[in-house]
């Protein structure tokens, strides 16, 4: 086998705010491995100023995995386990060496048979630009929407309230996330407003790191909590295990590109399952080669809920889609 890679830069079509900042573009790497004649692609989606692997020998690590392709594979993830993006990159790359053109894992949502219901995103902003996202993803049949929310709790509150009025929690499920934006104080208050209106879920409400206070809001809370970023880092499988027993989350939100890849994330649906613990698998802004490889496992996964998917319509130049948005059903193009 021979691997090359390139970077790639993303553009959004318009900034796209969260509690970490405003999004101008995203940085990925594409990853190609070729072998008799065949090539297989997978994005390295490093998520910089997230991902535990945003550091500066990044390239150099990458630039290992294809000097170094023809290794076995245990030693590649050896050397890879603080690199999640590059490992997932490599899965998607292997994945699609061995089946070919599109397809990462053949199933009947590849054969246009079947689709995965997902969530619709709306992004932080003026309250006018808040709204008018909500009502696009209303209007095209989403029953299931996540709002961005810890920079301005008053106005979020106010538009989930208004929400609430309108469609009730049979009709329209809401999930808030919070991307760690709260202080253990103020989560407790938070916790209760939204118990009120029937939120569905808060990934994060304080900052990963923080397991006792975040194992005594799980405890107390009647708006179940789901860990995003608490996960990401956490290599060893008994951390992992100590972490979801110490903190007894309601939910955990999977981001393959951030917790190890498939590999990584089929550990932790393993744990959490041992633990009764609700899960989900969330896209983080890959491009539509990421997104078509992170669909196509997510089916193969069975869950019954919405799914936390992108669309890849965020950005002016990603690459060709392999997916098909149609009201809340993502569809693999046939």
């Amino acid at each position: 086998m021979k691997a090359s890679y390139f970077k790639y830069v993303l553009e959004f079509k318009r900034p796209s705010g969260t509690s970490r900042g405003v999004l101008l573009d995203k940085e990925t790497f594409i990853l190609e491995i070729s072998e008799n004649g065949k090539k297989g692609t997978g994005e390295c989606a490093i998520f910089r100023g997230l991902s535990f692997d945003d550091r500066p020998n990044y390239e150099e690590k990458l630039q290992w995995l294809c000097e170094n392709i023809n290794q076995n594979q245990d030693i590649l993830k050896e050397e890879l386990k603080d690199f999640p993006s590059i490992w997932f990159g490599y899965e998607q790359a292997i994945q699609n060496l061995k089946f070919g053109d599109n397809f990462y894992f053949p199933s009947e949502f590849t054969e246009g048979k079947s689709a995965i219901t997902i969530n619709g995103l709306i992004w932080m902003g003026d309250v006018g630009y808040m709204e008018e996202q909500i009502l696009d993803k209303l209007e095209k049949g989403f029953h299931c929407i996540k709002l961005k929310i810890g920079v301005d709790w008053k106005s979020e509150h106010s538009i989930l309230q208004e929400l609430r009025t309108k469609f009730s929690k049979d009709q329209l499920e809401l999930r808030v996330d919070a991307n760690g934006g709260f202080s253990k104080d103020e989560a407790v208050i938070v916790l209760q407003q939204l118990a009120d209106l029937h939120i569905h879920s808060i990934e994060q409400p304080v900052k990963a790191g923080n397991w006792t206070d975040m194992a005594e809001l799980c405890a107390q809370t009647l708006t179940p909590i789901a860990l995003d970023e608490e996960l990401i880092g956490i290599t060893d499988l008994e951390e992992k295990k100590k972490l979801l027993e110490t903190i007894k989350p309601q939910y955990i939100i999977l981001k393959p590109a951030l917790v190890g890849g498939f590999a990584g994330a089929d550990e932790w649906i393993s744990l959490a399952e041992g633990l009764n613990i609700g899960w989900w698998i969330t896209s983080a802004l890959e491009s539509n080669i990421g997104l078509n490889a992170i669909a196509q496992y997510t089916f193969t996964k069975k869950s019954p809920m919405p799914q936390g998917l992108g669309t890849g319509a965020l950005f002016v130049n990603n690459f060709e889609s392999s997916l098909d948005l149609r009201n809340e059903l993502l569809w693999f193009k046939i």
